[in-house]
């Protein structure tokens, strides 16, 4: 199911007339995410395509995150998807404690395919979250879903599913506002 980001208060846009966000648990412990940008994207800096590598500090420029624990836990993960195909992946052992980045051998390097169109800019990312130990298993998880968009003349805004009061806050437990549940198995009753 398609959402809507909404953009912060203190934020504004004149490129982007809104943001929709559509997340999809696989069995195998695989996460899809597609974003899709609304607007006069032209106006929009996006960096450009490039090698498909870990990178940080992508949310200082357009970037795509998205936020994944377990109900109940002081552990989360962030991703963090770049139009140029650029990611990056930390655990948190709590609310902005202890990052650090997700190790390679439990994590595969995400797909990401990016680009404009008519209507407007899309990103989907795909990952697979089974090497994870935190988020393997039986257990729903919760997302927070975001975007930083850069403007052409260097302003940022900033897009949520849902936004804690005072300064934005991705990282927030107020913007875990969605959940999704381990999918059923087809064909078992």
């Amino acid at each position: 199911m398609e959402r809507a980001l909404t953009l912060h208060p203190d934020s504004r846009s004149a490129a982007v007339d809104g943001i929709a966000v559509e997340a999809v648990r696989a069995a195998g412990g695989s996460l899809g995410l597609r974003y899709a940008v609304r607007g006069r994207v032209e106006g929009v800096r996006w960096p450009p395509l490039g090698a498909p590598e870990r990178a940080d500090g992508l949310w200082r420029r357009t970037c795509f995150e998205a936020f994944v624990r377990v109900p109940g836990s002081s552990v989360y993960f962030e991703f963090n998807f770049a139009p140029s195909t650029e990611w990056a992946a930390y655990r948190f052992s709590g609310y902005r404690e202890g990052a650090a980045d997700i190790a390679e051998d439990e994590l595969e390097a995400p797909q990401i395919v990016a680009g404009r169109g008519e209507d407007g800019f899309s990103l989907r990312a795909g990952l697979t979250l089974t090497g994870v130990p935190e988020l393997a298993g039986d257990a729903a998880w919760e997302l927070a879903l975001s975007a930083v968009i850069e403007e052409a003349d260097g302003s940022i805004s900033h897009w949520a599913l849902a936004h804690p009061a005072g300064v934005h806050d991705f990282h927030h437990a107020d913007g875990f506002a969605l959940s999704l549940p381990v999918p059923e198995l087809a064909g078992i009753s």
